[in-house]
């Protein structure tokens, strides 16, 4: 009987040898993204956007709204409209292979505008649909084209957390950077900024060094209000997206921006490996 049952667990230590023998990397994020936007040349705007985004996705226009009904109310795309491209040039992913993100250039009409972010979720059908989606004018003339090659973030090594728990973690470490941010943003900041991570918001290219990074932050404001409105934690805990608001008082007034933030889990803790800044364009003078 001892042998039988042996011999009957034989293939679920296989199909187990095999699974733990097959890295997790981010290539299906990246073959989402590949997939939505050739659709998005293909199919245009508003029908790519529908087909590949998840029922709670959210688009910032300026605030954050559901991104089914805000695309419900635009109007459908004609065959002469500009055509928006874009390509992954860099991706991440979770341990447990349900939450990710990619970021890299997009054109407009052929002309380079600026970089994309985009954050995918695994569906339990298998299927990988966006969270989130938006860009800034940060400058892609240095980056490469379209099926280039894609640079993938390493993913964690650290024991699975329990998403819930993960996901408090670093609402409390969102906490208490704002914290920080009332009289040093920049200190607070690159206290948790993963010098392998991306940033990007300005006019500059994206940060992909600490050194970039502090450049980058140069651009924003010495002091800010920073308030997080939400987010979701991969199943192994790891890998936890955030979005929120950022205010501020200049020279030229009160500023509104939003954020939205990659954070991954490490050896010596919750770490920012993505971050953007949306700040609406001034409005125009008549």
């Amino acid at each position: 009987m001892r042998r039988l049952a042996t011999l009957a667990a034989l293939p679920a230590l296989f199909a187990t040898a095999a699974l733990a023998a097959e890295p997790v990397t981010p290539a299906p994020v990246v073959a989402a993204e590949r997939a939505f936007a050739a659709d998005g040349y293909r199919m245009g705007f508003k029908a790519s956007f529908l087909k590949h985004s998840a029922p709670e996705a959210i688009v910032i226009q300026p605030e954050p709204v559901n991104a089914h009904e805000s695309l419900a109310k635009a109007p459908d795309g004609k065959p002469d409209d500009p055509k928006l491209e874009w390509w992954p040039v860099f991706a991440a992913i979770a341990k447990s292979g349900d939450l990710g993100f990619t970021t890299g250039p997009y054109a407009v009409a052929g002309k380079r505008r600026g970089h994309y972010f985009t954050v995918w979720k695994k569906l339990l059908n298998g299927e990988w649909k966006w969270l989130f989606d938006g860009g800034t004018p940060s400058d892609a003339s240095g980056a490469s084209g379209p099926g280039g090659p894609v640079g993938f973030l390493k993913v964690a090594d650290v024991p699975p957390m329990d998403p819930a728990q993960a996901l408090a973690e670093v609402f409390a470490v969102e906490d208490a950077l704002a914290t920080v941010a009332l009289t040093d943003l920049k200190a607070g900041f690159l206290t948790v900024y993963a010098c392998d991570g991306r940033m990007q918001g300005s006019a500059l290219p994206p940060a992909e060094t600490c050194e970039a990074a502090e450049v980058e932050m140069a651009t924003r404001p010495a002091s800010a209000r920073l308030k997080t409105l939400g987010g979701e934690a991969s199943q192994a805990g790891d890998l936890v997206w955030t979005y929120g608001v950022m205010d501020w008082s200049g020279i030229g007034g009160e500023t509104k921006g939003h954020y939205v933030r990659v954070w991954q889990r490490r050896a010596d803790g919750w770490r920012i490996v993505f971050d953007e800044l949306l700040v609406p364009p001034p409005p125009r003078s008549n």
